[in-house]
């Protein structure tokens, strides 16, 4: 007898059966199968209202690939990645575009096939940096389009745990703001409707970082929930010391508050303090992910989409932390990430930010509780580019 071919499941080389298709009787009858014909890449620019001291650089314009994965039946899936200030879009460009002969051919419902065939392909560069961000951009795309395919959206693809999202107003409380500018712009926050906000910190003087805090506190009252980001400028230490003294202004998390790869040190002050740690933005995929849980780096993991390597990742990374005991609080790509969230476990709030709103036809809805409405039956991501100002920002339009 002849020994049946083995294949491993989960190669890039494992072979794709034929999918039939099946009438109201149960019987075979060919159709046209979806396929995806061509991938299509747009670089734009979008400047920010005003400049945003950071850290380590001052944020100016926010650059994108946006990536179209057109198909012979009309249907086009969206995704996007970016980068600041302009700075190697064109790498990012590039990478995405080797990558495209692995998903032409394949069916909307094939995004495990391209998956592997992609984390197959970007071994040998390696499984960080450029090269998850551009197979990011095209699982990105292959969701969307699938949910366009079915005629659901992502949420109700994947199997819907809720339909809104709490949300907290990120973007704002910047360290070039003084403290009456800060408890203003807070408080304007919170007449928009945000139940939850987040500041940055990162004076010189640690003093400094606690009239602010306390500050802030003030004006948004007991209930608004107040997250910190430290942009990953401090050392062990003072991250303890500064902690203990926040602690009396009930903080629902204090951010990156030493370099993001130390983990080490990020387990150190998880340990020392009863206020939560968050990090992982700057992770990528389920494999770093796992080595922050596994040294108990954060009290909240902070998966970020074009790192992770898109939403098959994320969608791992969920379920480690649901094994583990960690919530999670999707980083950035609002617009994709809260259909996305609204089907994961263990998500405890998402970030709303507004910096790729500008490229979109329809914007992010709150209820009266301060939570995201999915919007759960548009298909796919459920917020599509809008085609004029795509256009507008384009990199090809520049004078």
């Amino acid at each position: 007898m002849r020994a049946r071919p083995r294949y491993d499941l989960h190669s890039a080389n494992a072979p794709i059966p034929r999918r039939h298709r099946y009438n109201a009787d149960g019987l075979n009858f060919l159709s046209h199968i979806m396929k995806i014909t061509r991938l299509r890449r747009r670089a734009i620019s979008v400047p920010l209202p005003k400049a945003i001291p950071s850290a380590k650089i001052i944020m100016r314009s926010i650059d994108c690939v946006l990536v179209y994965l057109d198909t012979d039946a009309g249907l086009t899936g969206e995704g996007l990645v970016f980068t600041l200030n302009g700075t190697r879009l064109k790498v990012l460009d590039e990478m995405i575009a080797s990558l495209e002969p692995l998903v032409v051919g394949l069916e909307p419902e094939q995004g495990a096939a391209f998956f592997a065939r992609a984390w197959n392909e970007i071994g040998f560069l390696g499984r960080t940096g450029v090269a998850v961000i551009g197979l990011s951009a095209i699982d990105m795309a292959m969701w969307d389009l699938r949910g366009k395919a079915a005629n659901l959206n992502v949420s109700r693809l994947i199997g819907s745990l809720r339909e809104t999202l709490p949300v907290y107003r990120s973007n704002g409380l910047r360290l070039n703001t003084d403290i009456a500018g800060l408890q203003e712009e807070a408080a304007g926050f919170v007449s928009q409707g945000f139940r939850a906000v987040k500041m940055s910190l990162g004076n010189a003087k640690m003093a400094d970082d606690v009239a602010r805090v306390k500050a802030v506190r003030e004006a948004i009252g007991p209930d608004i929930q107040l997250m910190t980001d430290c942009n990953q400028q401090f050392n062990a230490a003072h991250a303890i010391r500064l902690g203990r003294l926040l602690e009396p202004y009930n903080l629902a998390w204090i951010e990156e508050p030493v370099p993001s790869h130390d983990h080490a040190a990020e387990a150190q002050i998880a340990a020392a303090l009863d206020t939560p740690i968050a990090s992982g933005e700057n992770e990528y995929t389920h494999t770093g992910m796992l080595d922050m849980l596994r040294q108990k780096s954060a009290d909240i993991l902070m998966p970020d989409m074009q790192r992770m390597g898109g939403p098959t990742e994320m969608i791992k990374v969920a379920h480690l932390c649901e094994a583990h005991k960690t919530p999670i609080s999707p980083h950035l790509f609002c617009e994709m990430t809260l259909s996305l969230a609204a089907a994961l476990p263990g998500v405890m709030i998402g970030e709303y930010i507004h910096w790729f709103e500008p490229l979109y036809s329809t914007r992010i809805e709150l209820d009266d509780k301060g939570h995201a409405i999915v919007p759960k039956d548009v298909p796919g991501w459920g917020m599509s580019f809008d085609a004029a100002a795509v256009e507008r920002f384009a990199y090809d339009q520049r004078k």
